[in-house]
């Protein structure tokens, strides 16, 4: 995959699902059986949430979508914004079940993007100005959020309503990367409240406490790993997708597994996505 994202698991019926984004492709992994289905897409989709057993969310750039997770049917929910120079990229579904969504230019455009809140039908902007939206991820609670801009590579932290998902102050940096080899990308929280977070172009995938110490850095088998979700019938595994979008020919040949979707190889203390609330 050119650019894989947006993975989360579906503990109702096993399925791990996932995008390429560039690729137009939603894939959908029987994890206890191991069959890969992929599904085509008429648009560029990046998150998928779970509604309920019948339907699923999906943000992309030509708005959010509903989908029949048995037909594949897809029927427009609404828009995100009025930006067609822009398209959807990380988010994930706050305890109180509204998504945030981040949006940015096809181009990568300093400062064309957003974050944005959505519960049920209304859509209100968080945040403005952001380049490259990712690591989208709340504390257990719902009383954090975290989000980062990959461009200037720090993950913020803000305090929110746990019932809403709204902020009720001014985001504050978190993490400041910008001076450690790597770009901070996709994220998720585990029961522990710590963030595992997937370091783009380093290689690896870092775990950080509440409180933002670095605990512990797992190697990736690839360049690019993207973004973390847990999966497996206790939610104890960590899926990882990874992307080649921006490898030379020659970088490809040697980053062989860039583009695949793997498992970390260590135990973790997952929780279930929350469902969005329509």
């Amino acid at each position: 995959m050119e650019l894989g994202e947006g993975p989360t698991y579906d503990p109702t019926t096993g399925a791990l699902f996932w995008f390429d984004i560039l690729g137009k492709t939603l894939c959908e992994l029987d994890v206890a059986g191991g069959r890969l289905k992929r599904h085509a897409l008429p648009f560029l989709g990046s998150v998928l949430a779970i509604v309920d057993e019948k339907r699923q969310l999906i943000a992309s750039d030509q708005g959010l979508f509903l989908r029949d997770a048995t037909s594949g049917t897809l029927s427009p929910y609404g828009k995100i914004e009025d930006k067609p120079q822009n398209r959807s990229n990380d988010g994930r579904v706050h305890p109180s079940g509204a998504l945030w969504i981040g949006t940015m230019s096809r181009t990568a455009e300093t400062g064309a993007g957003a974050i944005y809140h959505v519960a049920g039908t209304t859509v209100t902007k968080l945040f403005d100005a952001v380049s490259i939206p990712n690591g989208i991820c709340f504390s257990p609670d719902g009383s954090v959020g975290y989000f980062n801009d990959s461009k200037i590579n720090h993950m913020m932290r803000v305090e929110l309503d746990a019932a809403t998902g709204l902020p009720t102050g001014a985001p504050t940096v978190f993490i400041d990367q910008s001076q450690r080899q790597g770009v901070i990308d996709g994220s998720v929280v585990d029961l522990e409240g710590t963030i595992w977070n997937a370091n783009w172009d380093g290689g690896a995938v870092d775990r950080y406490a509440p409180d933002g110490r670095h605990i512990a850095r797992y190697a990736a088998p690839m360049r690019r790993p993207t973004c973390p979700a847990f999966y497996g019938v206790n939610l104890d595994r960590l899926a990882v997708t990874s992307c080649w979008e921006g490898l030379s020919d020659a970088e490809r040949a040697e980053d062989r597994l860039a583009g695949m979707t793997f498992d970390l190889g260590v135990s973790v203390k997952g929780k279930a996505e929350p469902r969005f609330k329509l």
